[in-house]
């Protein structure tokens, strides 16, 4: 994700924090610290760093489950708003998604009762826990953490419940129905969010139903977009026009090159036709706004770790790939010579296409 940065590796999934969570954090400092000065700012800041690593817990629940299925989690984002993790993909099985959607709220859950057992009172007063007025600090954080797994058992997406509300659905129905009706629960509730946060003046709230209403839509145009992916090959987004770089080609020349064609990334291939990497426009664009040499090779700055796919592999196999960060899938033939690529943008293209 854009504006994030790693803070390194846990448990497999490279942890990553947005940059507007510090303004989260500066924000709620300043606004303490007016309040009751700086041992109310030290206190509140500590408290939030507490709550969102239950928050990162929380992910992990998600990820560690679903990785007894097969599917790896190759990040976790931490937001203003909550944790992120970038699953390859949710498992289609029910009982498998539902025990994949609950593992999150059972950590709350969990981290609720440990902090219960210490001594922690829990009085679920959102208004008080998060002042921190009259509430221990283990208190405030025993009642969030059950807050934070009630809300995300709401059946709507895109919370967990929305996902168990997804997989319940489709035992009797097909899954894009099923999905679009957890899509449309959860824009309801994005609505009422919306109506609530407009009525008492407070933007959080009004933050939080804008993104509800976005990644429920976001989850249904992607499930809508795989069941049509399914019936559709590699070849038939396969991009076999294009212009092509050698690693020996400068900056200066893919400059030119970008220029006068509409491509935004050049495959890199060598003098015997060996498939090397791409070179894309936003490295371009990088390499030169750095000031390096315009004479340097393409292959320096080009991204070599590119995934392969067979010319007839399924097109719902190709978004797999490009959803982990890959500029562009490589189509290759029996032989592993490239026959042409797929990017994000030409597969949006076919699905306009064929009428998504």
């Amino acid at each position: 994700m854009s504006w994030s940065f790693s803070i390194g590796r846990l448990f497999g999934s490279d942890l990553r924090i947005h940059v507007t969570f510090f303004l989260l954090l500066a924000w709620i400092g300043y606004a303490a610290y007016a309040q009751g000065g700086w041992p109310a700012a030290v206190d509140n800041v500590l408290f939030v760093v507490a709550l969102f690593a239950c928050v990162v817990a929380h992910e992990f629940g998600h990820a560690l489950t679903a990785r007894r299925y097969g599917i790896r989690t190759p990040s976790i984002t931490l937001l203003p708003i909550g944790g992120m993790a970038q699953l390859e993909k949710m498992p289609e099985k029910p009982a498998q998604e539902i025990a994949v959607a609950l593992a999150g709220p059972a950590v709350n859950i969990a981290i609720w009762a440990i902090l219960m057992a210490l001594g922690a009172t829990n009085t679920l007063n959102l208004t008080e826990e998060f002042s921190g007025s009259g509430a221990s600090f283990l208190g405030r954080l025993a009642a969030l953490n059950l807050f934070l797994a009630l809300f995300n058992l709401i059946p709507a997406f895109p919370m967990d419940g929305g996902r168990v509300f997804r997989a319940l659905l489709s035992l009797g129905m097909d899954r894009v129905k099923a999905t679009q009706a957890a899509a449309t629960a959860g824009q309801i509730v994005a609505f009422l969010f919306g109506f609530w946060g407009l009525s008492t003046g407070n933007p959080i709230l009004v933050l939080i139903a804008v993104f509800i209403f976005m990644a429920a839509s976001a989850e249904s145009q992607d499930v809508e977009m795989r069941s049509v992916a399914r019936k559709l090959r590699a070849r038939d987004a396969m991009i076999t026009s294009y212009e092509s770089l050698t690693p020996e080609d400068t900056l200066d020349g893919a400059a030119s090159a970008l220029i006068r064609t509409t491509q935004h990334e050049f495959p890199v291939i060598d003098t015997q036709g060996g498939f090397q990497g791409f070179l894309t426009r936003n490295a371009l664009f990088a390499a030169l706004a750095h000031e390096h040499p315009r004479t340097q090779p393409v292959a320096e700055i080009m991204v070599k770790d590119i995934p392969s796919l067979p010319l007839n592999a399924g097109l719902d196999k190709v978004l797999d790939a490009l959803h982990q960060g890959a500029p562009a899938i490589v189509v290759i033939d029996a032989k592993g010579h490239m026959l042409g690529y797929i990017t994000n943008e030409n597969v949006g293209e076919l699905m306009v296409l064929r009428g998504r």
